[in-house]
C-alpha cells in the first residue's frame, strides 16, 4: 500500500473511532443530563462507573498508539500515524458530537478532555490545535523518506516533551491544586479560567519537531545536506 493509501486508511480508522467516541459519551452525558459538560460532578454517582470510565479511556489511547505501530515502517512513520491516528479521533469527536447532540456551541466551550491521572479541563479550542499539530507532524513523518538519527532532533524534542509537560499542567492546573482534599473535591471541581499564555507558551514549544521535520525535507528536495556542503568545500 501506499503511504498516501496508508494515511487514508488509518484517518478512516481514526474517523470511526471518533463516531464510538462520540457515541459512547452522548449516552453517559444524556443518561447524567450533562450534556454540556461544564457542570460540578464530572461522572453520576454510580458503583463502578469511574473505574470502567477510567480503562476505557487507556483503552482508546492504546487502539490509536497500536493502529500507528501497524501502519507505519520505521519508529518515525509509526509514531507518525499514532499521532494523524490521535488528532483526527480528537477533531472528529468534537464534529460528531456537534452533529449528535448540538455540542458544542463554539469552540470556547469549556469540556473535560481527560481523567487520567487527573481530571484535564479546558476550552474545546486548545485540544483541536494540539490535535491538528499532530496530524500536521504525523503526516510529515510518515509521507516523506528522511531519515536522521534521533539524536539529531534531541533539541526540538525536548522542547516538544517540555511544551507537552506545560500544556499537562495547564489542563489539570486546577485538579492539581484542589487533588489533596480528596475525590469529592474533584468532583466538583469547575475552573472559571483558562491560562491562555501558558498554554500558548505549551503551544509554540511543540512546535519545535514541525518545523525541525520540515526544514529536513526542504534541504532534501533541494539537493542540500551538511554532507554535499563539506565535499564542496574540499
Amino acid at each position: 500500500m501506499k503511504e498516501g493509501k496508508r494515511w487514508l486508511t488509518v484517518a478512516a480508522y481514526a474517523v470511526g473511532m471518533a463516531w464510538v467516541e462520540s457515541a459512547v459519551v452522548f449516552y453517559l452525558r444524556k443518561l447524567s443530563d450533562r450534556i454540556d459538560p461544564y457542570q460540578t460532578q464530572l461522572l453520576p454517582p454510580v458503583d463502578g462507573l469511574a473505574g470502567v470510565e477510567l480503562i476505557r479511556e487507556a483503552a482508546t489511547l492504546l487502539m490509536l498508539f497500536t493502529v500507528g505501530m501497524l501502519a507505519g515502517k520505521d519508529w518515525r512513520s509509526r509514531w507518525g500515524y499514532s499521532a494523524i491516528a490521535f488528532g483526527v479521533w480528537d477533531i472528529f469527536y468534537y464534529i460528531f458530537l456537534k452533529v449528535i447532540v448540538g455540542w458544542p456551541n463554539s469552540l470556547w466551550d469549556w469540556d473535560i478532555l481527560f481523567l487520567l491521572p487527573l481530571p484535564w479541563w479546558g476550552p474545546v479550542i486548545a485540544p483541536v490545535l494540539i490535535a491538528t499539530l499532530m496530524i500536521v507532524w504525523g503526516t510529515l513523518a510518515s509521507q516523506w523518506e528522511h531519515q536522521r538519527p534521533f539524536r539529531s532532533e534531541w533539541r526540538a524534542w525536548s522542547f516538544n516533551f517540555a511544551g507537552c509537560a506545560l500544556a499537562l499542567y495547564v489542563f489539570m492546573e486546577d485538579a492539581i491544586r484542589v487533588a489533596g482534599r480528596g475525590e469529592d473535591a474533584l468532583r466538583m471541581l469547575l475552573p472559571v479560567r483558562f491560562d491562555w499564555p501558558l498554554f500558548c507558551l505549551a503551544l509554540l514549544l511543540m512546535t519545535a519537531p514541525v518545523l525541525s521535520c520540515g526544514r529536513h525535507i526542504r534541504r532534501v528536495k533541494s539537493g542540500f545536506s551538511p554532507s554535499n556542503l563539506n565535499q564542496g568545500t574540499t
